[in-house]
């Protein structure tokens, strides 16, 4: 069963390992001082391989509850890429950067122009009003040479509670970096309890004191979702603190006078991992009418969606006029341009255009999500661009993603890297990073999956023995 304690302290991003001792630093990077904090993040990641993932101590933290055999099964046999060896290293100035990103987008969705902008192309269900935000929004970010860069943001964001546990799993082999680890042991209880705390909040924020007695987690096909441990853990998460939880999928839900029922059990809250963000698909029945009739809390909803996960949205957030025009403050913009690629609606008007600079643009569908029907400019085939064309996409300046050397079966790897922020109500919760092989994002790549992020102090250390030659 997870256990969890309410936080007492705020890290700006909990479930990351930063540095603070300048000892450990100066062991663990000698001879990389002079590049300062993002250049040490850069060599670390071409070639230490100090940190790794104790898959024992990982079973460990899973094997909670009796019923957690079947779970580590799962991870071990079907699942072997989900979580990488390595950890990932990251420069702290560039955390600091994306929550600074994170925070100037934030603002700009405040504005009541930007919510009339897009909620005029967005469905019409998202225009219901919700006092709840949305839980696990995820900013996405590679990492360019002048800074980190987003490359979209998901408003139902996995893997949050995957990689608090992954957290309590990291090894060290020498004790300079155990120490510039930290103990770590809290981190997780600590995010454990702070996830719990952001769902009773949205919870709150639309039926007050009324007691939050039971949540659906709801995914087509559940059973059968890659993520499906990750259900299994927030169920167990959710009646520990003595929330029943349930996972179905949206055809099990029916909606009536009564509300929202599963089995002919009332639901209070919905916890919303569905690809049909707008409830449009005849299995989203339910769910729609209730969301519409506001007789369940659902998050995340379609509303949060509209408001900064719509591709489109990168349009704006791109264009320095029309933030302007928005009534966005010139920090904000300042900020924004700089984190965020060009973006444009692409148009068969301009087919010609699009053809001719593809290989420095990356084409996405404006309503998709994940790697779906996403494509590398430099990839596409005159037939694959011309159904681009016929369709509804984006194209946004190619930021090629940064790399992480990992060893698999004793050779070295090199592996892409993207970073993740969970993030509630503007807050970065937690920073983690994916790495794979390929276009795209995905849990196929040996050595790759998810790695924690141990964030590097700023400022250069002084020469001395290095720690992790060899390794």
């Amino acid at each position: 069963m997870l256990q969890s304690s309410v936080p007492t302290s705020h890290h700006p991003f909990p479930g990351s390992r930063p540095v603070s001792a300048p000892a450990a630093v100066k062991s663990i990077l000698a001879g990389f001082a002079a590049g300062g904090c993002a250049g040490m993040a850069e060599a670390l990641n071409a070639g230490c391989q100090c940190v790794s993932l104790d898959r024992q101590a990982l079973v460990a933290a899973l094997a909670r509850d009796p019923r957690d055999g079947a779970l580590q099964a799962m991870l071990a046999e079907s699942r072997p890429h989900l979580f990488s060896d390595s950890m990932a290293f990251v420069s702290a100035r560039h955390v600091r950067r994306m929550a600074e990103v994170i925070a100037a987008i934030e603002r700009v969705v405040a504005l009541p122009a930007w919510q009339d902008t897009v909620l005029a192309w967005a469905p019409a269900c998202a225009r219901r009003a919700s006092r709840a935000a949305g839980v696990f929004l995820g900013y996405d970010f590679h990492l360019a040479a002048d800074g980190p860069r987003l490359i979209e943001i998901n408003t139902n964001a996995g893997g949050g509670l995957l990689n608090a546990i992954l957290g309590r799993a990291q090894r060290a082999c020498c004790a300079e970096v155990a120490e510039a680890m930290g103990s770590g042991q809290g981190g997780a209880a600590d995010l454990e309890a702070r996830f719990v705390a952001m769902f009773r909040a949205e919870w709150a924020a639309e039926r007050g004191n009324a007691p939050l007695r039971h949540v659906a987690i709801v995914d087509e096909a559940p059973q059968g979702q890659y993520l499906l441990p990750e259900f299994l853990l927030f169920q167990r998460l959710f009646e520990h603190h003595g929330i029943a939880a349930s996972i179905c999928d949206p055809t099990e839900l029916s909606h009536g006078p009564q509300g929202l029922s599963l089995q002919g059990r009332p639901v209070d809250l919905v916890y919303n991992r569905l690809t049909d963000f707008a409830f449009d698909a005849p299995a989203s029945a339910a769910l729609r009418d209730a969301w519409l009739a506001g007789s369940v809390v659902i998050t995340p909803h379609p509303r949060a969606h509209a408001l900064y996960a719509d591709k489109r949205n990168l349009v704006l957030l791109s264009s320095p006029d029309a933030l302007r025009g928005l009534g966005a403050d010139e920090a904000s913009i300042a900020l924004i341009q700089a984190g965020v690629p060009r973006t444009e609606v692409v148009s068969r008007d301009r087919a010609d255009d699009f053809w001719a600079r593809r290989r420095g643009l990356f084409f996405k569908p404006a309503s998709g999500f994940g790697s779906r029907g996403a494509y590398r400019g430099d990839k596409l085939t005159r037939r694959v661009f011309d159904e681009i064309i016929a369709g509804d996409y984006i194209a946004q300046a190619f930021v090629p993603p940064s790399e992480r050397r990992v060893e698999v079966a004793g050779a070295p790897v090199d592996l892409k890297m993207d970073l993740r922020n969970y993030v509630y109500r503007g807050e970065v919760q937690l920073v983690t990073a994916r790495l794979y092989q390929g276009q795209t994002t995905n849990f196929r790549t040996p050595g790759g999956g998810f790695a924690p992020v141990l964030a590097l102090p700023d400022g250069g250390a002084e020469p001395a023995a290095p720690c992790c030659q060899g390794h």
